[in-house]
């Protein structure tokens, strides 16, 4: 069913439980991780003109090198990987790629904000789902600070 399989990662630990979804989906289907990463230098577009703008891209592909080797590092080593890092705006640059590289599936994470959240911050995730040719599954991922008031809630409830 599934023979490409795009994973886009901010580098973040939260993104760990989309590539364990992943993961799990290619070792059913047999098929191939594309860990992505976007750099999205528009948001640095106002800095002065002092600024080594060039010392800025180089820095955020850094982080994006780093981003997709711990996409690598994760992987059970009978799932094949592929990585990349591109440029441009997150959503846009993560439906093109799906598209270019005959992904058949986008599984992201989602920080599940509402309301004024969503409102005001965005987000990549929902754009991505409106505008993909390809089916995207998009799963829940916690912050630290989510998972410590859940565990703090559930010994409360336990007690």
């Amino acid at each position: 069913m599934y023979d490409r399989i795009l994973v886009p990662t901010d580098g973040s630990p939260e993104v760990e439980g989309a590539l364990e979804y992943a993961f799990e989906l290619a070792q059913t289907h047999d098929a191939t991780v594309r860990g992505l990463y976007v750099v999205n230098a528009a948001g640095y577009g106002g800095l002065p003109m002092e600024t080594a703008w060039e010392g800025i891209t180089d820095a955020l592909h850094a982080d994006g090198q780093t981003a997709v080797e711990r996409v690598e590092d994760l992987a059970p080593p009978d799932v094949s990987i592929e990585t990349t890092v591109l440029e441009g705006s997150p959503s846009r640059a993560i439906v093109d790629e799906a598209d270019a590289a005959n992904c058949d599936l986008i599984v992201m994470g989602t920080h599940g904000r509402g309301g004024i959240d969503r409102l005001l911050l965005g987000s990549v995730t929902e754009r991505v789902v409106r505008c993909s040719t390809v089916p995207v599954l998009t799963v829940r991922v916690e912050t630290e600070t989510e998972v410590t008031t859940q565990d703090a809630s559930s010994r409360v409830a336990i007690e």
